[in-house]
C-alpha cells in the first residue's frame, strides 16, 4: 500500500502537468487504453486467464472507479496537489459516515434502545473529518474553486464504493492482474465516450509523453493497491494509504510551489487522524466481518 501511494502522487503530478494540455476525459481515456495493454501483457507473463465468472462485480467496481477517478483528475487540475490528494483519501470517513447514516435510519427512539456506543464514537470521527474538509477547503472558496473542491469531495466518496468492491472481489479469488485489467477497460470505455461529447484537444507529441508515465504510475498503483487488500488485513492497509497525503504534500511543495495555510496543514491532519481511528472502530465493531483479513 505503501508502494502504491507512492505510484498514485507520483501519477498525480503527471496528471497535475499534463491537465494543461488534455481535458479529464481524455486522461481517463489514455490511462485506461495503456493501462489495458499494460496488464494484458502482464496476464500473459503469468499465464492468468481474463475471462471472469464475475463480469457484474468488475463492472460495478469500473462504474463507481472510474467516475471517481474523473472526478479527481478534475480536481488535480483545479487544486493544489495536496488539496486534491487529501480530498480524495477520504474513503474510510465516508465508510463510517455510511455506517452511521444506516444505523441511524434503523435506530427507533421511540423504542427505548440506545444508538449503539460505537457509532457514537464514528460519528465524532466522521464530523472531525469534515471539520478538516471545511479547513483544507477555506482557501479554495476564497480563490473561488469551491466547485473543483466539491468535485475532489466527491471523488473521495465514490472511492469508497470502490475500495468495498476491490475487497469483495478479492474474497471471491480474483486475480488482482484481472481486477486492474477491467477497471482499465471501463476507464478507457468511460474516457472514449466522454471525449465524444467533450471534444479531443489538439495533438502534440511533446505534451503527449505525458500520457505514458501516468497511464503506467496508474496501472502499477492499482495492482499494488489491489494487492494489498487481498493479501494483507485491512485494517493496516487502508490505514497506510495515508502515506499517500505525505507524499501529494511534498510533491505539492517541491514542484509546484503551493503553499498550504496553517489551517490546511490542521484539517489534513483531522482527515488522516479521522479516516484511521473510522478504520479502527470498524474493525473493532466487526473483527470478523468480511473482508477485515484476507
Amino acid at each position: 500500500m505503501v508502494a502504491a501511494s507512492l505510484f498514485f502522487a507520483t501519477m498525480a503530478v503527471c496528471i497535475k502537468i499534463s491537465s494543461a494540455w488534455f481535458n479529464a476525459a481524455e486522461l481517463v481515456f489514455w490511462r485506461g487504453l495503456i493501462g489495458m495493454a499494460v496488464m494484458a501483457l502482464w496476464a500473459r507473463s503469468q499465464r492468468t486467464p481474463l475471462r471472469t465468472a464475475y463480469p457484474g462485480m468488475h463492472a460495478w467496481r469500473s462504474l463507481v472507479g472510474v467516475l471517481s477517478l474523473g472526478a479527481w483528475f478534475y480536481a488535480i487540475a483545479g487544486l493544489p496537489l495536496a488539496t486534491a490528494m487529501t480530498l480524495n483519501y477520504m474513503s474510510s470517513v465516508w465508510i463510517a459516515a455510511f455506517l452511521v447514516g444506516g444505523a441511524l435510519i434503523a435506530w427507533s427512539p421511540r423504542a427505548g434502545a440506545p444508538l449503539p456506543a460505537r457509532h457514537g464514537a464514528l460519528a465524532a470521527t466522521v464530523l472531525a473529518g469534515f471539520a478538516g474538509v471545511l479547513l483544507m477547503l477555506h482557501p479554495t472558496i476564497a480563490q473561488h474553486e469551491v466547485f473543483a473542491g466539491l468535485v475532489g469531495l466527491l471523488s473521495g466518496m465514490l472511492s469508497a464504493f470502490a475500495y468495498l468492491q476491490v475487497m469483495a472481489l478479492a474474497k471471491l479469488g480474483e486475480p488482482e492482474v484481472r481486477t486492474v485489467f477491467y477497471f482499465a477497460a471501463g476507464s478507457a470505455l468511460a474516457g472514449g465516450l466522454g471525449m465524444a461529447a467533450t471534444g479531443v484537444s489538439a495533438w502534440d507529441w511533446q505534451h503527449a509523453l505525458w500520457l505514458l508515465p501516468m497511464a503506467l504510475l496508474a496501472s502499477l498503483g492499482q495492482w499494488c493497491m489491489t494487492r494489498a487488500y487481498s493479501h494483507g488485513a485491512t485494517l493496516v492497509v487502508a490505514n497506510l494509504q495515508y502515506s499517500g497525503i505525505v507524499f501529494g504534500a511534498l510533491y505539492s511543495l517541491l514542484l509546484f510551489g503551493d503553499r498550504v495555510a496553517p489551517a490546511g496543514w490542521l484539517g489534513m491532519a483531522l482527515i488522516c487522524a479521522s479516516g484511521i481511528v473510522a478504520t479502527v472502530l470498524r474493525a473493532r465493531a466487526a473483527p470478523d466481518a468480511p473482508g477485515e483479513e484476507h
